[in-house]
């Protein structure tokens, strides 16, 4: 038997502020989402609003490469 493609792929999102901006001195680290996405139908990079830690606010995650 053959094993199937699934249509739904793990994708990791990157807050976009903290990379331009660079990390605040007080702050640790960049703030990362795990979610999935469906290959089938979706942009090529998918971009979600979420709320960063770091930032103090909701900012664009964007999808990067693992």
């Amino acid at each position: 038997m053959t094993k199937r493609k699934d249509a739904r792929g793990t994708v990791i999102l990157e807050c976009t502020g903290c990379i331009r901006n660079g990390v605040k001195k007080a702050s640790t680290g960049i703030s990362r989402y795990i979610t999935q996405k469906n290959r089938h139908n979706t942009p090529n990079r998918l971009e979600l609003r979420k709320f960063c830690p770091y930032c103090y606010k909701h900012m664009i995650h964007g999808e990067i490469k693992k």
